[in-house]
């Protein structure tokens, strides 16, 4: 949770949020904080004269970014509007974070209201902190930035798991412990601030001052306010708009400002959201999980150095103290440049560790405030800010890309110290590299005889030459994409035979193979060209390479069994993982271990098991299909439920991606016309099931005759 805390706090204060509101670049800012930012631009370029010159679109107004030199990396800490001549050039604080901000032109003017709704100074322009974008506010000044709802659950979430002692929110300086809190105005004090900012006359009179334990309560207690539509302030949200990414109510549908954009159910719009922020967070998960385990690494990376480093010492001292007093001199430069290299490794390392360290306390952060957020059960709140949470997640993920998890330095030391020479020569001693150079090694020759392919894999066997002296470290092994296109690296290691999975059905892949060591890489093996299974009428499970180039000739099918890699965590296999049945009473889905993009594919499952009459589903999906619902609810799935079969029956898919269709068959009956057309892409069998049903997979068999001989005619 205290990783969290960088998210709460807003970059002009550094405090908590107070009443945040959202920009339209997605980030936020206390209210009183935002009106502190403010700065008067010159009347060319308020919204007014833009819409009377034609130029202006929207209420916001971003500046243009030529004419406003607001931020600059490499400045002094000051920025200016370089393109307004009448503007002066304003100096740039800090604030607590760390973040440049623009002060004020000039101070605010006293005012009894609250920040939203004291007036705010004509063509004022607000620059956002974090990114730096900039924006001219219309007429309806800070009121017309929604308010973060959920942003502000979560900071009192936050701050009551946090505090067990309530803290007054109006001292300036180290909060002293509140000992009242007023239920009219929300806010917890102390008995000086009580004194000085809330006293016992006039209107305050009549506010009720509750100890903090008991404000505390009621506050929880309290109902969570509801967001209100910024165009219109009496009216709730109630829908969302697709195109604009935010919630509208019914007035401003009424207006026509969205008349033509799609709109949709608030409610089910936010457990859309919901859902994606929560996938996006299992990827973010699993780059957090790795980069635990890297900095284990790392910190082993160092344990290690300093053992290799007192090993060296040692060795070398040992063969500096055999040699005559003259390399003695000689010594204490090469333990120097021993220490040097020890130091370089460390601070590499330790560099890492700092740098990865950091990034996982964000990415951890992140994570914290996005499950937060998800505990939410304001939908318009929540959907305010789903879109930038969703992309700053995917965002984060990104950034733990390849090469971010991978060492920088090596633990060795590479030196070793030539101690041959004579005396006379003992001045020119200096290290050489412990690992004497080596030729690459030689190219690899591919076995064809081990070569072959089945359904849509292909394994690739190779060795060294007979004659080789040079030995190889590895191996990469590359394939093209089925269409003549680019190799790609689909194997590195050092075994010397590799099954490649997933490859497209009646497709022609040409691989080639090539060693290494340390010195560098061989020239590649001679290219291979194999042919994967059509799938359409008669077995063949493997081919060797002396009929791949006739292969084209057969007709293949496609053999497989459900995947319990990808399948959801109550399903229960058996038979070789040709038959599933479920631990849960709700459906869970299960696919196919094979994928298919191109020919014609036939499977057909018995039901072994059919009680109390459930709804079994069974067709094809995609492989980010949901696992907890029955097949065919979401847009990933196409299926066939039908109700009326019973125990023993037999369900046959018949899925034909050279028309695009989709036909379903009970007892080899086939069920009504197509059921599925224009089916374009990669499908895996599916089936969705329950306790209450068993079903087994039947593969490898041939289309059935009459589609066969109406495909033929056609």
């Amino acid at each position: 949770m205290e990783e969290m805390e960088e998210e709460l706090k807003c970059p002009v204060c550094g405090s908590f949020y107070r009443e945040p509101i959202i920009l339209p670049c997605s980030h936020n800012l206390c209210q009183a904080c935002a009106r502190n930012i403010l700065v008067q631009t010159p009347e060319s370029e308020s919204p007014q004269s833009r819409r009377a010159s034609g130029s202006g679109v929207s209420d916001y107004d971003y500046l243009d970014l030529d004419k406003m030199s607001l931020y600059s990396e490499a400045d002094s800490g000051y920025g200016s509007y370089g393109g307004f001549a009448s503007a002066p050039t304003t100096p740039c604080q800090k604030s607590p974070n760390g973040v440049r901000v623009f002060p004020p032109a000039m101070p605010p003017p006293p005012t009894h209201l609250s920040p939203a709704l004291a007036p705010v100074p004509r063509n004022s322009c607000i620059t956002c902190p974090q990114c730096h974008r900039s924006l001219i506010l219309d007429d309806r000044g800070l009121r017309g930035f929604p308010k973060n709802r959920v942003l502000e659950g979560v900071i009192d979430r936050y701050q009551q798991s946090k505090a067990a002692a309530l803290k007054c929110q109006l001292c300036e300086k180290a909060p002293k412990e509140a000992t009242v809190m007023c239920e009219q105005c929300d806010v917890f004090y102390c008995d000086p601030c009580r004194l000085r900012c809330h006293p016992p006359r006039g209107p305050l009179a009549k506010h009720r001052l509750v100890p903090p334990a008991q404000g505390r309560v009621s506050r929880r207690l309290s109902p969570r306010k509801v967001s209100t539509c910024t165009d219109h302030e009496l009216e709730n949200h109630s829908m969302y708009c697709v195109q604009c990414k935010m919630p509208v109510c019914y007035q401003c549908l009424e207006e026509g400002k969205h008349s033509s954009h799609e709109v949709k159910a608030l409610g089910a719009m936010w457990k859309l959201h919901k859902s994606q922020l929560s996938q996006a967070l299992n990827g973010l998960s699993d780059r957090a999980k790795e980069a635990k385990e890297f900095l284990v690494q790392l910190r082993n990376m160092v344990q290690q150095i300093q053992e290799n480093s007192v090993e060296f010492e040692a060795c070398l001292v040992a063969q500096c103290d055999a040699l005559i007093d003259a390399l003695n001199r000689r010594k204490a430069q090469l333990l120097a440049r021993v220490n040097k290299e020890h130091e370089h490794k460390l601070k590499v390392v330790r560099d890492q560790i700092s740098h990865c360290t950091v990034k996982l306390r964000q990415t951890t952060g992140l994570m914290e405030y996005c499950l937060e957020v998800i505990k939410e059960n304001d939908p318009s709140g929540f959907l305010q800010i789903s879109d930038a949470l969703i992309r700053r997640v995917h965002l984060t993920e990104d950034q733990w890309g390849k090469g971010t998890l991978t060492p920088r330095m090596t633990t060795d030391f590479d030196l070793s110290l030539d101690n041959s020479p004579l005396l006379q020569s003992i001045h020119q001693l200096d290290f050489v590299q412990m690992k004497a150079s080596s030729p690459v090694p030689a190219t690899p020759i591919l076995q064809l005889e081990e070569c072959c392919t089945h359904n849509n894999s292909a394994t690739l066997s190779w060795k060294q030459p007979p004659l080789s002296t040079v030995p190889a470290e590895g191996y990469i092994l590359e394939l093209d994409d089925g269409s003549g296109g680019q190799f790609r690296e689909v194997y590195v290691g050092k075994e010397t035979m590799c099954t490649v999975d997933g490859l497209h059905f009646n497709s022609t892949y040409n691989a080639r193979v090539k060693a290494f060591n340390k010195t560098g890489v061989s020239p590649y093996s001679k290219t291979l060209v194999l042919q994967t299974s059509e799938g359409c009428n008669f077995e063949t499970q493997s081919a060797p390479y002396s009929q791949l180039v006739d292969i084209k000739k057969l007709l293949a099918v496609a053999w497989f069994a459900f995947d319990p890699g990808s399948a959801h965590s109550d399903i229960i296999f058996s038979n070789d993982n040709l038959t599933v049945t479920c631990s849960s009473y709700d459906d869970r889905v299960v696919l196919g271990k094979t994928g298919f993009s191109k020919g014609v594919h036939y499977w057909e499952l018995t039901i072994d098991r059919y009680d109390n009459h459930p709804d079994p589903a069974f067709g094809v999906a995609r492989m980010d299909v949901m696992k907890d619902v029955m097949l065919g609810k979401d847009d990933k799935a196409w299926a066939i439920t039908e109700g009326g079969i019973s125990k023993g029956a037999t369900i046959g898919v018949l899925l034909d991606l050279n028309r695009k269709t989709l036909t379903f068959f009970i007892n080899d009956e086939q069920q009504g016309p197509i059921a599925f057309e224009n089916v374009e892409g990669l499908f895996f069998p599916a089936v969705s099931l329950n306790r209450n049903v068993q079903v087994t997979l039947h593969t490898g068999l041939p289309v059935p005759d009459f589609y066969s001989s109406r495909a033929s005619i056609a």
